[in-house]
């Protein structure tokens, strides 16, 4: 299975770096940038949530959760959030099913060597749950403007 825009976007339960339960269905009725990144602390990892953090008074203004997914635990969710001082949820799949059934869980290479890991993934979730926009090969610097750019122009066609 492939996903693709306009199919509904597959549903999770995971928990957040608090110890609580997120699941995509709760967010009915709003807009959801869902990310999926590498690791916790990692350099461009911490660059996308910090540009995230710097942003997120935006995505609120568009009625956008912003829900970021590794495979890292909650207590690594929680020092990150901590450290970096994090304003929205970080959701942790350890087991690795939602980034399987996201299918950004995948072959990927650094520095030349080859390994299994998550693949720097996002997707754009309409209201009704289902995907807008999916956005690969994410350059984190860059990548939080694209989507609040493409967020503004979906809700606003006339602008």
């Amino acid at each position: 299975m492939s996903l693709s825009i306009g199919q509904p976007a597959p549903e999770f339960n995971l928990k957040d770096q608090n110890g609580a339960y997120h699941g995509l269905g709760e967010y009915r009725g709003k807009w959801v940038f869902l990310y999926f990144y590498p690791k916790d602390d990692s350099p461009g990892c911490t660059i996308e949530a910090c540009s995230v953090r710097d942003n997120f008074k935006q995505f609120e203004k568009l009625n956008c959760a912003v829900l970021g997914i590794s495979t890292d635990t909650t207590k690594s969710h929680a020092k990150f959030d901590q450290k970096n001082k994090l304003s929205f949820t970080l959701l942790a799949d350890d087991k690795k099913q939602t980034v399987i059934g996201y299918e950004v869980w995948g072959e990927k290479e650094f520095m030349g060597r080859q390994y299994i890991g998550t693949i720097r993934t996002s997707f754009l979730i309409d209201p009704e749950g289902k995907i807008r926009k999916i956005y690969g090969e994410v350059h984190p610097k860059r990548h939080i403007a694209e989507v609040l750019k493409d967020l503004n122009k979906i809700q606003n066609p006339k602008k």
